[in-house]
């Protein structure tokens, strides 16, 4: 849980479960992952619970935590909040009725914006029609290479108010890519120590996809051993559009 985030695009995050597992080639290098193992170290309440160690981690097993579902609550200034920065919503041993509690929260809480982001794009659509989608709620799937297109078709059957791509870590080109129904999408490279390098066509031709769509684009970083080792500068400016439901991040 953070009031403030370093992340470039939301300002605060929301982790009402904690946990995941890995399922494609974008999560190999997961900053999450790494992050629970040293909170389980240091004895942090949330991350105690392990993961399949085949897929999963110490600290990384999925984990609700109904007692911080009341949080948002208590935030009466309005923040655009990234919802489980630490886990997916949609995992699979996540029960229907607790992702409902987290949607009634979200409904509940009208002057904040949520943003949900999720690579279970099946279950999310077999999911959808039986949520409330609150106008605050804004709905993505990660799409970090060709391979993973198929996210795409199962979230713009989702009835959120804005639909987005999470091209992060973008790890190969994604030519052709289809944005009708999509309503912004983001983009960076990988970073940490074994980080998998960008090329800079692969986020161009993102880029010039989402200009020809009149798509806001937003390119997070080009990544490196650190997030902002090589910086976040394409053809010499920073691309921070956010959708028009939203005024740019501070």
């Amino acid at each position: 849980m953070a009031d403030h985030s370093g992340i470039e695009w939301t300002e605060a995050t929301w982790n009402p479960t904690t946990g995941c597992d890995r399922i494609s080639a974008g999560c190999d290098h997961c900053y999450a992952l790494t992050l629970a193992r040293r909170l389980k170290a240091m004895g942090s309440a949330k991350y105690q619970n392990d993961g399949d160690p085949r897929t999963s981690g110490p600290g990384f097993g999925v984990t609700v935590h109904a007692d911080v579902l009341a949080v948002p609550r208590r935030w009466r200034e309005p923040r655009l909040i990234f919802v489980n920065s630490m886990s997916d919503l949609f995992h699979a041993r996540v029960p229907v009725d607790f992702i409902r509690a987290v949607f009634e929260v979200m409904a509940d809480t009208p002057q904040h914006t949520y943003q949900v982001l999720t690579k279970r794009s099946r279950r999310l659509a077999q999911l959808a029609g039986g949520l409330e989608w609150p106008s605050n709620v804004w709905m993505g799937v990660t799409v970090e290479d060709a391979a993973a297109v198929h996210r795409v078709d199962d979230l713009v059957q989702v009835p959120a108010a804005v639909r987005f791509l999470s091209c992060e870590p973008l790890l190969g080109p994604i030519p052709g890519l289809d944005l009708t129904g999509v309503h912004w999408v983001i983009a960076g490279g990988e970073s940490g120590p074994r980080h998998r390098p960008v090329e800079q066509a692969w986020v161009g031709g993102l880029r010039d996809a989402c200009q020809d769509a009149r798509t806001p684009f937003f390119f997070k970083q080009w990544g490196g051993s650190t997030p902002k080792a090589a910086g976040r500068l394409l053809d010499g400016r920073t691309w921070d559009e956010m959708p028009r439901a939203h005024a740019p991040v501070a």
